[in-house]
């Protein structure tokens, strides 16, 4: 790995190392520059600069190192800079560094193509799309269920993050900052409340709601019950659009029942479902894909972020008897770029090989840990998660359950003061979401971080 220092490649320290007072002078004068050159939409919760990274230890410019719980948003999955994807990289950069799969073929494409047919959920054949984002994954799905349904309606979830782009956005219901300023929505899209149980909109249990029983949850039969009767006709409506665990929207877990009656209502009125893979795919919960979680089998999945490492790419998968289009109808001049191919490749041979099983071994770890903190802590009013992809939802009053929001921001802040990067979703969570690889010892520093910037919110409150 030319581009570490061998100090930081020998990985002699596997927890975080603070130098100077942070940001450092070499960061800052990076923060300065990246202010006055780069977009300011970009959100930014602490100036951390990166300037090389191994496993779950990143290091900024001034020698400062980090223990990274967020993976690059999830990204990162086999860590940063795993030798044996920069090895796979570096092979095919030696080889080609591009041609367009839109109108050539090379070998690795069906290999991955194959891979992710074998992975994704679904019984049957498949067919895959390449692209470059998860918002592109999602576009891709859009476009193939107008294309398969001839219908234009769709139907999302309040909460959902699905993507910036146009058609993304019109799904997309996380935050009205990212739809401030854009216009009318692109698509006729109607949103529903998720299945977040901790705060739900109906004021129901999972108890009282039906989740507990055959029929299913009330804000999945909320879409049959009331929207084809009053606001989006059954047989205009092209696809449910849904993520198997909720990320932007807070890490919300849904019951059980939640997608299977999803599923069931599709089926009894010719929607198909899309599944929004992009952040709990690719081995993130305990599984290669968080729908196993609950035997909820997608028409359409979109998977991205940690397909490849690090490398932009990411997939539409879909029943081949949907993808059935025609040349030209959907393309993309750098979706299935061979070297992040190449990357692909090798991170779902160190998924399949170990990760997997780290992954829901380190996440049981955690939540247990959590937990005990939950006890302690009455600033946590929840801990809610499946495998490395865990939410730790602050409340100032675990009666009202009024979100802490300044609190959340606050614990970002003091944890990367301890060379602890973390970030927020939903309204006042803190998401986990560290690379594959983590261990033991990295766990337990990250508790021990969480009780000690915990400790000092609540004196500071007191």
């Amino acid at each position: 790995m030319s581009n570490i220092s061998k100090e930081f490649d020998e990985k002699v320290i596997n927890l975080p190392v603070l130098r100077t007072a942070l940001p450092g002078p070499k960061s800052l004068e990076i923060i300065n520059r990246d202010q006055q050159y780069v977009s300011p939409s970009y959100t930014r919760a602490y100036p951390f600069v990166m300037q090389r990274g191994s496993g779950a230890i990143v290091e900024d410019p001034d020698g400062n190192r980090f223990l990274d719980m967020n993976a690059g948003v999830a990204v990162c999955s086999t860590g940063h800079s795993h030798p044996r994807v920069v090895e796979a990289i570096r092979r095919q950069c030696e080889e080609f560094l591009h041609i367009c799969a839109a109108d050539f073929y090379y070998p690795q494409l069906p290999d991955l193509a194959e891979k992710l047919s074998r992975l994704v959920p679904g019984n049957f054949p498949k067919r895959v799309h390449f692209g470059n984002s998860g918002a592109e994954a999602i576009e891709g799905g859009i476009k193939l269920a107008f294309h398969a349904t001839r219908r234009s309606k769709l139907i999302a979830f309040v909460g959902s993050f699905h993507g910036r782009t146009l058609g993304a956005l019109s799904l997309t219901a996380s935050k009205a900052k990212q739809r401030a300023g854009f216009g009318p929505q692109a698509l006729d899209v109607t949103h529903v409340p998720y299945a977040n149980c901790f705060r739900c909109p109906y004021n129901l249990t999972p108890e009282t709601c039906g989740a507990t029983e055959a029929k299913g949850p009330h804000c999945a039969r909320i879409i049959e019950e009331q929207l084809f009767k009053t606001t989006v006709p059954s047989e205009e409506c092209a696809a449910i659009v849904v993520e198997p665990i909720q990320g932007e929207g807070g890490y919300v877990v849904p019951p059980d029942s939640f997608l299977r009656t999803i599923r069931e209502i599709a089926d009894r009125h010719g929607i198909l479902v899309i599944a929004d893979e992009v952040q709990c795919g690719m081995g993130r919960t305990g599984k290669m894909y968080a729908s196993e979680h609950f035997d909820f089998v997608p028409d359409i999945v979109a998977t991205a972020k940690g397909i490849a490492s690090g490398l932009p790419l990411s997939a539409t998968v879909a029943r081949a008897d949907l993808m059935n289009w025609t040349p030209g109808a959907h393309a993309s001049t750098f979706g299935g770029n061979p070297v992040a191919v190449a990357a692909a490749l090798a991170t779902i041979e160190l998924i399949e090989e170990s990760l997997l099983a780290n992954a829901a071994r380190m996440g049981d770890y955690l939540m247990q840990g959590l937990r005990e903190l939950m006890h302690k802590h009455r600033l946590i009013g929840d801990v809610r998660g499946r495998g490395l992809m865990i939410g730790i939802e602050l409340v100032s009053d675990r009666q009202t359950k009024l979100p802490a929001v300044s609190e959340r921001d606050r614990m970002e802040m003091e944890c990367f003061k301890r060379g602890l990067l973390v970030i927020g979703c939903g309204t006042s969570t803190i998401r986990l979401s560290p690379p594959l690889i983590i261990e033991e010892d990295q766990c337990d520093f990250t508790l021990r971080t969480f009780d000690e910037c915990l400790t000092l919110i609540a004196k500071e409150r007191a």
